[in-house]
């Protein structure tokens, strides 16, 4: 039992730990940021013009508002990637200060949130797009615009990619603001 009150009443945990943690930190934070920007840039570049029955049709990603929305979460997330990337390297210069890793929890939680409304929607319109739906009388696209739809597909993808990145992120920043010491 001494031991682990020993252990919360250390001021500042190991050199190495504070580095490992620094280092997943900025890893983790630059792929999210890398992801959620590629699935924007995806996104937002994806249409296809192709004509059925004598007919010129377009799909874009600006006809659906869950794709819109997923982009422009997406953008915001990378933004927002980039802000958490510089409070981290000012919260490690400041030293480890559980209280300000609460704030990074609140934020990446946040943006987590945010990626994971996102991907729930455009995976729907998604799953629409690709299968139909027979009872509304909605015929699948994905037969006709086939570039669009794998284009759709990647970024939605990466998205997911990015959310699972930002979950890990929000764990560990939790389980680094749980670190207060008991006075």
């Amino acid at each position: 039992m001494a031991t682990i009150e020993a252990k919360a009443l250390q001021p500042n945990p190991p050199v190495r730990t504070q580095k490992l943690f620094l280092g997943a930190q900025i890893c983790l934070r630059t792929v999210a940021m890398a992801t959620t920007l590629a699935a924007t840039w995806i996104m937002i570049t994806s249409k296809q013009s192709t004509e059925i029955v004598g007919i010129a049709f377009d799909a874009r990603y600006s006809y659906s508002s869950a794709f819109k929305f997923l982009a422009f979460a997406n953008a915001v997330v990378s933004a927002c990637c980039l802000v958490s990337l510089l409070l981290v390297f000012l919260l490690h210069l400041q030293g480890s200060n559980p209280n300000h890793y609460f704030l990074l929890f609140l934020h990446d939680l946040f943006i987590m949130c945010l990626v994971l409304a996102g991907c729930a929607a455009a995976t729907a319109i998604g799953f629409v797009g690709r299968y139909g739906n027979s009872h509304t009388g909605w015929t699948p696209i994905c037969d006709h615009f086939g570039k669009f739809c794998h284009r759709v597909l990647i970024s939605v993808i990466l998205s997911y990619l990015s959310l699972i990145i930002l979950l890990m992120l929000t764990v560990s920043s939790a389980i680094k603001s749980r670190q207060i010491p008991v006075v």
